[in-house]
């Protein structure tokens, strides 16, 4: 049985903030390698560097790529079956176009452990928010969030809490709203949590937020990708997939509304690249998500890729479809930073 990765529950090596433990010592991550097409994968020139940032008592862990020369931060957001080193392909991807990558391991995955009952989906947004502003304090780059899986619903619920004008693009595999009970019955193993669970957690919420639940059985998490062998990896993956939540991560998973609606969303420019083999995520409820939105927004579908797209040509329509996104936003914040150098210049 997988244990949980959360402090108040965990074993002696889980103790809170315990920044000794590194994926040098945890190394279940390499099993990822072979998945990933060749080019994505991680070598001892594009293995991310890992960084600590102290939060609200907690020490988050994080991949960071610097490019000195990135005209922009892209800040890589995992779901609930992976964690920051597992999106470690993004990152070889960015940093080969020139990009910079910062990937955490969100509060109660990865090697970020946090208090059993401190864990919230909330958290998980509160902690991205205050990512930004502590990264837009270190260099001043503005912010591009890539997520993937439940990481493009967190990428979206965080630009939209962002301050405006931070957030200058957004990326996500699947934008889908829990809110909804198709969304709920689609993302659920057990029927129940689509239907009358989430009104039974709410109710019951004082008795259950308590109760640890493995995310590989309330979830389709054998549905992640069409590759069994994978799904299986990321089912027995005690630091992803096969953690553990305590019951108020999935109530407040399925009961948080954003900042603002999609209707009203504005923030910035929007590509959603939805797997075209997604068992996990229906397409339809994404595309709905997603023709609700108000920004500048672009789908493309891709082809033969699983809700954790390794696969070709799929992989490939999804880098070539970020590149292109991505440059005009490049663009338009290395003017802005020829602009603000020039007027300190003046000033000075």
């Amino acid at each position: 049985m997988a244990r949980a990765v959360t402090a108040d529950r965990a074993g002696p090596r889980d103790t809170c903030c315990m920044t000794t433990t590194s994926y040098e010592t945890e190394q279940l991550w390499r099993r990822y390698q072979p998945f990933f097409p060749e080019g994505m994968r991680c070598t001892p020139a594009t293995t991310p560097r890992e960084d600590w940032w102290r939060w609200r008592g907690l020490d988050v862990h994080l991949d960071r790529v610097d490019v000195p020369t990135s005209p922009v931060t892209v800040i890589v957001l995992h779901g609930a079956g992976a964690y920051g080193r597992v999106m470690a392909p993004a990152a070889v991807l960015a940093q080969r176009y020139g990009y910079a990558t910062v990937a955490p391991d969100l509060p109660g995955y990865g090697l970020t452990t946090v208090p059993w009952r401190d864990m919230t989906y909330p958290l998980w947004v509160d902690c991205v928010v205050d990512l930004i502003a502590a990264e837009r304090a270190r260099s001043a780059k503005p912010i591009v969030l890539f997520g993937v899986s439940l990481g493009g619903l967190l990428a979206y619920q965080v630009a939209a809490r962002a301050p405006a004008g931070s957030i200058v693009g957004l990326v996500a595999t699947t934008l889908a709203d829990p809110r909804e009970r198709e969304v709920r019955r689609g993302f659920a193993r057990l029927p129940f949590l689509g239907t009358g669970g989430l009104w039974l957690l709410e109710k019951l919420a004082r008795l259950t937020d308590g109760l640890p639940l493995p995310m590989a059985y309330m979830s389709k998490m054998g549905n992640i990708s069409n590759r069994p062998e994978l799904s299986r990896l990321v089912k027995s993956d005690r630091l992803g997939g096969g953690s553990w939540v305590p019951a108020r991560f999935l109530r407040t998973l399925m009961s948080t509304p954003p900042d603002i609606e999609p209707e009203a969303f504005d923030r910035c420019p929007v590509l959603l690249a939805h797997p075209g083999v997604d068992r996990m995520t229906d397409i339809a409820v994404s595309r709905r998500f997603f023709e609700r939105l108000a920004a500048p927004k672009r789908m493309v579908v891709l082809d033969g890729a699983s809700h954790m797209p390794t696969e070709h040509p799929g992989v490939d329509q999804l880098e070539a479809a970020v590149v292109e996104f991505m440059k005009p936003i490049s663009i338009a914040a290395e003017v802005a930073t020829r602009s603000a150098t020039a007027a300190n210049v003046s000033r000075s």
